[in-house]
């Protein structure tokens, strides 16, 4: 009986960030809370760079599914997917910036215990194990090289790295950061063709950082 009502428990709590699958070391309403709360920031039209439309619009997709699968899971935050261990609640969300194909990505995710800080070192881990991204098909190639990206003091510490070249055979650019605030980290990705811009991508970072604390 006790099996069968947290099933349906599971089935009625649609909203929740990880489903009955792991047992989480708090509430799910509190999870549900938080995550709604989060959801409404991103979703509150922000104040944006000259050129961002401050209307969020869904959740990043990565482009970079056919590459290696350690290299694409360091850009899965940003696109609404962050690393499970000990997460507590997220959301997600993108906006339109003015120069073609401009696009900003943020996702926010909120940790138990130190994992928030466990995270951020393995996914500066991960992008150091992954100076290129190939993969080779007829007329659409992709090669990006991956370079590191200077930013300036941003919450409690910071990685980032800048992504240049070709993705399906089209010039591509992309500067990827993640942010530790205490128990959240904010993930932010910034994509043009061609190139971006960095102090915009700077700029955007430090207005979600604040927006996330």
């Amino acid at each position: 009986m006790r099996a069968a009502l947290v099933a349906m428990a599971c089935g009625l709590l649609v909203t929740s960030l990880a489903g009955c699958a792991e047992r989480r070391p708090y509430a799910e309403s509190a999870a549900t809370e938080e995550s709604a709360r989060l959801r409404g920031i991103l979703r509150g039209q922000p104040v944006l760079p000259d050129g961002f439309s401050p209307k969020a619009g869904a959740a990043w997709r990565s482009p970079f599914l056919k590459t290696g699968a350690q290299c694409a899971a360091a850009f899965q935050t940003a696109a609404g997917r962050p690393p499970a261990r000990a997460l507590e609640a997220h959301a997600a969300a993108s906006y339109q910036g003015d120069v073609l194909g401009e696009l900003a990505a943020v996702g926010v995710a909120v940790y138990g215990g130190a994992q928030a800080a466990w995270h951020l070192d393995e996914l500066g881990r991960t992008l150091d194990r992954c100076p290129r991204m190939e993969v080779t098909e007829p007329g659409r190639a992709t090669r990006l090289r991956l370079s590191p990206l200077t930013l300036p003091p941003l919450g409690d510490e910071a990685v980032g790295r800048q992504l240049r070249g070709r993705l399906n055979g089209y010039p591509y650019a992309l500067d990827v950061v993640f942010v530790r605030l205490g128990d959240r980290l904010l993930s932010l990705v910034h994509t043009g063709l061609g190139t971006v811009d960095l102090q915009r991508t700077e700029q955007l970072a430090k207005t979600f950082a604040e927006l996330a604390r």
